[in-house]
């Protein structure tokens, strides 16, 4: 089976609206302009508990938090490149 990256957003409505709304937009972009749908396997939860700390992004298990849209993808390609799926 292929390596993947997993990326679980907390979709609860306090993250949603502090920037995971945006994230989950760019992160799905991301994928689909790179054709990395076998590699990434994206999913999300309805609230991680950590409301005070969000947005909350976890990547193959490492939590982030207060995430910024804007840095999103930047986070994602680390965890593509350690895994050798992107150079």
């Amino acid at each position: 089976m292929k390596e993947s990256v997993k990326i679980r957003l907390c979709l609860g409505s306090s993250c949603f609206t502090r920037g995971n709304n945006k994230a989950l937009e760019l992160i799905k972009e991301y994928i689909s302009e790179n054709s990395l749908e076998e590699s990434v396997e994206l999913s999300g939860s309805l609230c991680e508990g950590k409301c005070s700390s969000g947005p909350h992004i976890t990547i193959d298990e490492k939590e982030y938090d207060e995430i910024k849209p804007e840095s999103v993808l930047d986070l994602i390609r680390i965890h593509l490149r350690e895994k050798g799926i992107i150079h």
